[in-house]
């Protein structure tokens, strides 16, 4: 008599309800391409949630207030092409009336040689 296989699938651990952090380039000149002078660091702000949440796959994001100073630092017309060393921290919520258990925590890394940075 053939061993009879097990109904039931392996379950696996899904990668939204991890606790993560990642270190990513952000290229925010194609976010802000063909957008008005005036609106290009708050365009550039909107295009780094929206890379966050599709990368970490949660609904909750926040921007660090460093980073903001990072996309800042020239002015409101000159935001910098590509934004190095974003690092991306997905943590528990604290907040009992949230629906969502985890949020993402956009964080800028200052470094000051690219030598040792690896994807």
């Amino acid at each position: 008599m053939a061993p009879t296989k097990k109904s039931g699938k392996k379950k696996r651990r899904s990668a939204i309800n991890e606790v993560a952090t990642t270190e990513h380039t952000i290229n925010v000149h194609k976010g802000i391409h063909g957008v008005g002078f005036k609106r290009c660091a708050p365009r550039a702000l909107q295009e780094i949630w929206k890379s966050a949440m599709k990368e970490t796959r949660t609904p909750d994001g926040r921007i660090d207030t460093r980073l903001n100073k990072v996309v800042w630092a020239k002015g409101i017309r000159n935001v910098p092409y590509r934004i190095r060393y974003v690092q991306l921290s997905t943590k528990w919520n604290k907040d009992e009336d949230s629906p969502n258990k985890f949020y993402t925590l956009v964080t800028y890394v200052s470094v000051t040689t690219f030598k040792t940075y690896r994807q």
